[in-house]
């Protein structure tokens, strides 16, 4: 097996990204005739819901991509334990776009140039050695078929969230547009992030009757994370503490810190000390070895907003690599200042093996996945069904996308391909409930099963995958699998 730091610097070496950027440039007319259906139709109904009125009335009244295509850099290809394809490439797009927006009380403006930049990370898996690389069709009577050899779709995501900037037209007779763009750029970095950052993955089928469970990419592991100390708050006089060193205050810092992907934790606030010792630790669910874990340290202020001092940023990787802690320096408004904070990591890998889930503490010892593939055998009128699943194991409760009767769909048998991960704490599994899983029909229950966490444990791989039965002769495909932590030291 290889140790984590041969994981950390696999790489399958430099690619030319020559032919790649061809091929976007040859389909590029047809992705933005698709980017602008999917703006249209992802984004503008997310301003009705988003967006405080006058703004909630925002709509598209035009939207043209413009000829610049995209730009692909720094690739780099590997193969995944799961036998697959893993694609990293940087994106860069200097887009000369014209785009307008119309509102019922606001004027009309447009969108002139979008940068957007950051790193995409594609998945190809499974993969088959079967001439032409597709999968055989699976049968509703004959699920059993289902095999190893198919190959499925492609999985997107950034890494991190992305950088996104709008330069706007018509923007002198648009009042608060600062206010406009940052709640623009807000929304639809939203959009992008739960959709396609990490943890996060954009699904192309490539096959119609992709196996979601030979699909689906697990989580890598736990980082646990901790801050440890910073030295130098607040000592330049560039900052805003300048005033407070002047009246002999010394700050009052926390810091809150964040990996690309996870929420935000804060740590307690040291007062009165340019030298805080804080030694909170978090565990963090990592999806890649690049995702990026950044430190802002504030100085609390009762009277006023609480100060900006500076923020400090590394990766997992480098992290890991420095020997598990680093000493990183703060950056104030993009300067750097004398202000440093340490942090230190272990990393713990997810395994098919429960020993971890004995462990005592308040970190994450294991993870609960639930894979929805697909239902089957769902009676009733076409036009009306409107059929999902709910998946419900305690206070945790998830609910795919509600499919509708439409061309080329199939509402009696639809596909969800949707994956529910909840992280695991000292003895969830030996007190945890049962996993629910109820196919719905609009809000109606129209079945459900209860799956033992126990015959998950005794299944081949902690994994129990199977068609279950919901009842009225409908059938559910799922998996629900259970993961281990295992501490990974750097060298074997």
């Amino acid at each position: 097996m290889a140790s984590l730091v041969e994981s950390l610097v696999a790489s399958g070496g430099p690619e030319s990204p020559g032919f790649l950027n061809d091929l976007v440039k040859q389909l590029w007319p047809n992705i933005c005739v698709a980017g602008s259906h999917m703006v249209k139709g992802i984004v503008e109904p997310m301003f009705k819901t988003m967006l405080p009125a006058p703004l909630n009335g925002l709509q598209f009244s035009k939207i043209n991509l413009g000829p610049v295509p995209i730009h692909i850099s720094r690739v780099d290809v590997q193969k995944t334990e799961n036998e697959g394809i893993k694609l990293d490439l940087d994106v860069d797009w200097d887009g000369q776009c014209d785009i307008e927006l119309d509102g019922n009380m606001i004027p009309k403006f447009g969108i002139e140039h979008v940068k957007l930049r950051g790193r995409l990370s594609i998945l190809l898996c499974p993969l088959t050695t079967v001439i032409p690389l597709v999968s055989q069709p699976m049968t509703l009577h004959q699920p059993q078929i289902l095999t190893f050899s198919q190959i499925g779709a492609a999985q997107v995501s950034f890494i991190n969230p992305p950088f996104l900037e709008f330069t706007y037209t018509d923007a002198a007779h648009v009042a608060n547009l600062g206010i406009i763009d940052k709640t623009i750029r807000k929304i639809v970095l939203s959009i992008i992030s739960s959709m396609a950052v990490l943890p996060n993955r954009f699904l192309v089928k490539l096959d119609a009757n992709n196996d979601w469970f030979k699909t689906y990419q697990s989580p890598m592991g736990v980082l646990r994370l901790t801050v440890e100390s910073a030295s130098n708050l607040g000592a330049d006089k560039g900052s805003k503490n300048f005033l407070k060193k002047l009246v002999h205050d010394e700050v009052d810092c926390y810091a809150k810190v964040s990996v690309s992907g996870s929420d935000e934790w804060r740590t307690q606030t040291v007062k009165n000390h340019r030298h805080p010792e804080w030694n909170e630790t978090r565990d963090m669910i990592v999806s890649d070895f690049d995702q990026a874990i950044e430190v802002d340290v504030d100085d609390e202020d009762t009277a006023r907003p609480d100060d900006d001092i500076g923020v400090a940023s590394t990766t997992i990787k480098k992290l890991l690599l420095a020997g598990g802690k680093q000493e990183l320096g703060l950056v104030h408004k993009g300067s750097p200042i004398d202000g440093k904070v340490t942090v230190s990591a272990q990393f713990h890998k997810f395994v098919p093996d429960a020993t971890s889930f004995s462990e005592t503490g308040d970190g994450i010892v294991g993870l609960l996945t639930v894979l929805v593939a697909s239902a089957f055998g769902i009676t009733g009128k076409r036009s009306e069904l409107k059929p999902s699943v709910k998946v419900t194991w305690g206070e945790n409760a998830f609910r795919t996308a509600i499919k509708a009767d439409a061309p080329g769909a199939d509402v009696e048998n639809p596909s969800f391909d949707q994956a529910y991960r909840i992280p695991l704490k000292a003895g969830a599994v030996s007190d945890g409930p049962p996993v629910t899983i109820t196919l719905m029909d609009s809000e109606t229950e129209r079945g459900s099963v209860e799956v033992s966490l126990n015959d998950v444990l005794s299944a081949p791989e902690l994994a129990l995958e199977k068609f279950f039965d919901v009842g009225d002769g409908a059938t559910i495909r799922a998996a629900v699998v259970l993961r281990g932590t295992s501490h990974a030291p750097l060298s074997s």
